[in-house]
């Protein structure tokens, strides 16, 4: 059995993207998140590093925008050569991150039972722990996910035009706040994705098309620290986790 990793990172990311006052525009092109620097480092390298540092993992499959793939080959060979101990792999991702997970599949080379992870690329605090975890219950279910018991009271709401009104609350024990690395046996993920493409169906996360197929999904469990950094206020807590990090 192998594990093989995709990481979708063709993402604009631009709730990351600085605005002009009053227009709500970005002032320039910024670069895409996964490769907003975080210690000097963009967030995609210290993602991609977690993995690579999985004796399990044999392959890194990444989906970029096609016009940032040479300029990311190159930043890895001069700036991250430890990574490439691993087979890494670079694809060109599509629009939605689900086009980018299939574009990613469809060049992979698996037999049924080997594990494919999908993660985040601006979740870089992942640890090997969870990681493995996923995976033995991949192996196990066939399909599993990392995720977090809700914290805060979850209420259902019904949208209109003056605002949102409350129709029921949802019991937290019922709740799980999913989180990635999502991991499936490849024959599990290959025919839930080969089914939601035919059916013209873009899901949340990977773990929705395989319930649609009708698979279970197990959950293990995550870690609070396990952020996906989507918005500059998410900057300052990576930050604080990065440090803290470097002190132990």
């Amino acid at each position: 059995m192998k594990v093989v990793v995709i990481i979708p990172a063709a993402g604009l990311g631009t709730r990351m993207a600085p605005v002009t006052a009053g227009r709500g525009k970005q002032k320039n092109a910024p670069p895409s998140k996964q490769f907003t620097e975080l210690g000097g480092t963009p967030i995609l390298i210290h993602t991609l590093r977690k993995f690579a540092a999985v004796a399990g993992v044999s392959e890194i499959w990444i989906a970029l925008r096609e016009n940032e793939i040479a300029g990311f080959r190159a930043r890895l060979e001069s700036e991250a050569n430890d990574l490439l101990k691993k087979r890494i792999e670079l694809v060109e991702g599509g629009e939605h991150r689900q086009q980018s997970v299939q574009g990613a599949l469809n060049a992979v080379t698996a037999s049924a039972n080997d594990i494919i992870l999908v993660h985040d690329a601006v979740r870089p605090f992942v640890t090997a722990e969870i990681i493995n975890d996923v995976i033995a219950a991949a192996q196990k279910y066939g399909a599993a996910i990392a995720g977090m018991p809700a914290v805060d009271t979850v209420k259902q709401v019904e949208r209109t035009a003056e605002g949102a009104l409350i129709k029921a609350t949802i019991p937290r024990a019922a709740i799980v706040l999913a989180q990635t690395p999502q991991g499936f046996r490849y024959e599990v993920i290959k025919k839930a994705f080969d089914e939601a493409s035919a059916d013209g169906f873009l899901g949340t996360d990977e773990a929705s098309l395989v319930e649609r197929s009708g698979h279970e999904v197990a959950v293990v469990m995550g870690s609070p620290r396990n952020i996906k950094i989507t918005a500059p206020s998410d900057m300052e807590l990576a930050e604080f986790y990065l440090n803290g990090s470097d002190r132990h």
